[in-house]
């Protein structure tokens, strides 16, 4: 099980791994040194995450089946796209059980997730207001009342900011209530009738976004062949870039490059200089000519792929 209290990374790896909502893939779209901070509350059956980070990314997560989650914006200003829709402050994402979906950020971002048993949020929704409340078959854009919102996006920033000063969240005998005031909170938000549920468009759109995905990571070769994967995936390549736009902010090809630059660079960052090269690091994620990975790796982290290996990574405490 995740443990309480807040952490502080510097490797977006790290960081990605401690999420803890399934499988988190995260590539960060622009220089400079990461820095990312998850702040973790066990409340009875409710799981609490908030993060924190300074630079924008694309991640691709896949949330697993048994447990409902339901995503955020902390921002103030819109900084956060999740399943191509861009979130306002207060918007609530329900997420169908086992999403697999993209959510990216075009600046520093603050975010959090709520998670629970699906069965824990229907017999508690149910007792509450005489409604089982269930995932939705599509995740959906919950718009709450600013009243509804506030209340619980301000319990849980209260409580996130209580775990951060001490470094961790202590249990006291007033647990329960706390989570029984989430639970109330939570509900009253998810039962609002006001909800932007996804067109069969947009529907569309992420079942190709997750074949798109699903085709990456069978590709060897160092560019893509976008008439072979689109033909893989059945759609004309103007739907497949329309989509990456949506969903990614990128296109295919720019959006296949920056997943092998972050490859690369993780394992550069976790390389021994003494025996480790950067051109054979490079191979190994599909990059067949040096010159054009080091001018690539630039632009994108704003160091040569050599700096990186001759720095010795900081290590999360």
């Amino acid at each position: 099980m995740i443990q309480n209290g807040t952490t502080i990374f510097v490797s977006p790896d790290t960081y990605s791994a401690a999420i803890g909502i399934g499988k988190v893939e995260f590539f960060v779209t622009a220089d400079g040194e990461f820095k990312g901070q998850l702040t973790h509350l066990n409340i009875g059956r409710l799981h609490v995450l908030r993060a924190k980070e300074n630079l924008p990314r694309i991640a691709f997560l896949a949330l697993p089946p048994a447990h409902v989650h339901i995503s955020f914006s902390t921002n103030r200003t819109l900084s956060m796209f999740c399943c191509g829709v861009g979130l306002d402050f207060g918007d609530l994402v329900f997420h169908s059980l086992g999403q697999r979906t993209h959510q990216r950020t075009i600046g520093e971002a603050d975010w959090g997730v709520i998670s629970l048993p699906s069965v824990e949020l229907a017999a508690y929704s149910k007792a509450l207001t005489g409604e089982s409340l269930r995932a939705p078959s599509d995740n959906c854009i919950v718009m709450p009342a600013d009243e509804a919102s506030t209340v619980l996006l301000s319990l849980i920033s209260k409580l996130c900011d209580l775990a951060e000063a001490t470094g961790k969240f202590f249990f006291t005998a007033g647990a329960a209530s706390i989570e029984r005031e989430l639970l109330d909170a939570l509900v009253i938000c998810l039962s609002t009738r006001n909800a932007d549920r996804p067109s069969n468009s947009r529907r569309r759109h992420a079942e190709i976004m997750v074949s798109f995905e699903e085709c990456l990571t069978r590709q060897r070769e160092s560019h893509l062949n976008l008439s072979e994967l689109c033909t893989t995936i059945g759609v004309p390549e103007r739907t497949l870039r329309l989509c990456c736009a949506e969903f990614l902010g990128v296109s295919p090809s720019r959006y296949y490059l920056l997943r092998r630059l972050n490859r690369a660079r993780s394992a550069l960052r976790d390389a021994d200089p003494a025996s480790a090269s950067v051109s054979e690091i490079a191979r190994i994620h599909h990059f067949t000519e040096l010159g054009r990975f080091a001018v690539a790796y630039r632009d994108v982290f704003g160091e040569t792929p050599s700096s990186t290996l001759r720095r010795v990574s900081n290590k999360e405490e």
